[in-house]
């Protein structure tokens, strides 16, 4: 039961970051194909699945079901490498308040070195009180990563910083305030495969088979951007009261995963799925288990 609660907020966390390293490939093929840079603005629809537990705690005695959601998103390019976007979650077949979350993005990346890449990002996180999704102090992050591109095999390293705080109403006279971070550092090593004219001649694949480790915290439930995050929160209800969770939440190896991630550009739309399969290294269970998501941009 332990391994149902960890793995559905892994797999939040992962469809979150789906989205963002999908968006990072299509920045990273400009680059790779030394396309002229410009400024513009892509408006996108997103796709997945989405673990809810029909109430605001993760209680393991309550059953976990897969909901799908839908994460519309915009967001400007400038040929700088700043950039800046907005998205939203809605929540299908939800209790309560479907439209249970909203990102705002700003960050930098580095493409115009042919040896490196990187780049640094801060993302806001905005919550509704939501049924199905349990509550989280963890509303600030700050990524940053670097890829060595010189070798075939590109290795890279990113640094994952999640904090934040929230009000929690015990009663009507009474409530607390939760304050909370997460930390992670993700390995990874991958290697880009380009192809041209598929299909039509301004038509372009990129694929990118990618392999992981991350090692971290999982203190609290959230949605970092490092995919391979295991995230869970230190309090469960049970039986009326709180009971803590003597799990392993301190900074220890977390997964391993291989994925594949696909963008197919023609003209201006941009089709990308991605699939990922990894392995916890905490918990009871240590089977293979894996996720898929898509989404679709049309570049302005």
């Amino acid at each position: 039961m332990q391994f149902r609660i960890v793995f559905s907020l892994l797999l939040l966390s992962a469809l979150q970051a789906a989205g963002q390293s999908l968006a990072d490939l299509e920045r990273q093929l400009d680059s790779l194909l030394n396309k002229q840079k410009k400024s513009e603005v892509v408006i996108g629809l997103g796709f997945g699945n989405n673990p809810a537990y029909g109430g605001k705690a993760t209680d393991p005695f309550r059953p976990v079901t897969m909901k799908p959601f839908l994460s519309p998103n915009i967001s400007y390019n400038h040929k700088s490498g700043l950039y800046a976007s907005v998205y939203s979650y809605y929540l299908l077949n939800a209790t309560r308040n479907p439209w249970f979350e909203l990102d705002l993005n700003a960050g930098y990346d580095y493409t115009k070195n042919k040896d490196f890449i990187s780049g640094i990002s801060y993302t806001r996180y905005f919550y509704k009180d939501s049924s199905d999704i349990p509550v989280t102090p963890i509303t600030n992050e700050v990524f940053a990563y670097f890829f060595y591109r010189k070798w075939w095999l590109e290795p890279g390293i990113s640094v994952d910083f999640g904090w934040g705080k929230f009000k929690e109403q015990l009663n009507r006279r009474t409530e607390r305030t939760i304050t909370g971070s997460d930390f992670n550092i993700i390995a990874d090593v991958r290697h880009s495969f380009i192809f041209l004219d598929v299909l039509k001649k301004d038509a372009a694949i990129l694929l990118m088979p990618v392999a992981s480790f991350t090692a971290g915290t999982a203190h609290y439930y959230s949605n970092l951007k490092s995919f391979q995050y295991v995230s869970r929160s230190k309090l469960i209800k049970r039986r009326n009261r709180e009971t803590t969770i003597s799990d392993k939440t301190g900074f220890q190896p977390r997964a391993v995963d291989l994925g594949v991630r696909l963008s197919y550009i023609i003209g201006r739309i941009t089709v990308s799925p991605s699939y990922t399969a990894f392995k916890l290294l905490q918990g009871e269970d240590n089977g293979i288990t894996g996720y898929f998501t898509a989404s679709v941009s049309v570049t302005l």
